[in-house]
């Protein structure tokens, strides 16, 4: 996962991975069949670990004000961990994909792509319950924040620190939709 990680879908050779597991070559193929299959393996343990962060604050914060504000803070932490690759893996994995790997890139844009729809629909349920005027667009809201998380990714790559992130977090917050009656978190 951390190879795939740091060096993306493509750039990650077979010899790189069997290095990194302490395994042959033949060893790899016989265990995992082909490098694509060792990648979405490596991608949904991604998924049930470091990137389970937003299901997490889209399910158990209350309201939606708090579960992007946590979304975002959780990303800053989750993407400047000492411990593993700079960023996310959904992101930097797709970078430079070679026409031979457009099924992976595919893959990792739906992934990105329901992560977007999750917080739309988050922001349209806050909507209706009136944390948000009806009038918001719940879409662009929703795409916004999206942005805001692979911006905060690839300056993670480029050494942000995680109080850096915070503070692009923090300030991404002040774009929240105002209501009529403040934000009760």
């Amino acid at each position: 996962m951390d190879v795939f990680w740091q060096h993306g879908y493509d750039a990650t050779s077979v010899a790189l991975l069997s290095e990194a597991m302490g395994i042959t070559t033949p060893s790899l193929y016989s265990a995992f069949g082909d490098k694509r299959t060792l990648f979405l393996e490596a991608l949904d343990r991604y998924l049930a670990t470091f990137g389970a962060f937003t299901g997490r604050a889209l399910t158990e914060e209350p309201t939606a004000h708090r579960a992007i504000r946590r979304l975002l803070r959780d990303a800053a932490d989750a993407y400047t961990r000492p411990d593993h690759p700079q960023g996310c893996l959904l992101i930097t994995a797709a970078t430079n994909c070679t026409p031979q790997s457009d099924d992976i890139k595919g893959r990792l844009r739906d992934i990105r792509a329901a992560g977007a729809n999750a917080v739309e629909e988050k922001i349209t349920a806050a909507m209706g319950a009136g944390e948000l005027p009806a009038d918001t667009d719940a879409r662009a809201l929703a795409t916004y924040y999206s942005a805001v998380i692979q911006g905060m990714s690839a300056k993670a790559r480029d050494g942000a620190t995680r109080e850096d992130l915070h503070a692009i977090a923090a300030t991404a917050m002040r774009a929240w939709p105002q209501t009529a009656a403040p934000i009760q978190d």
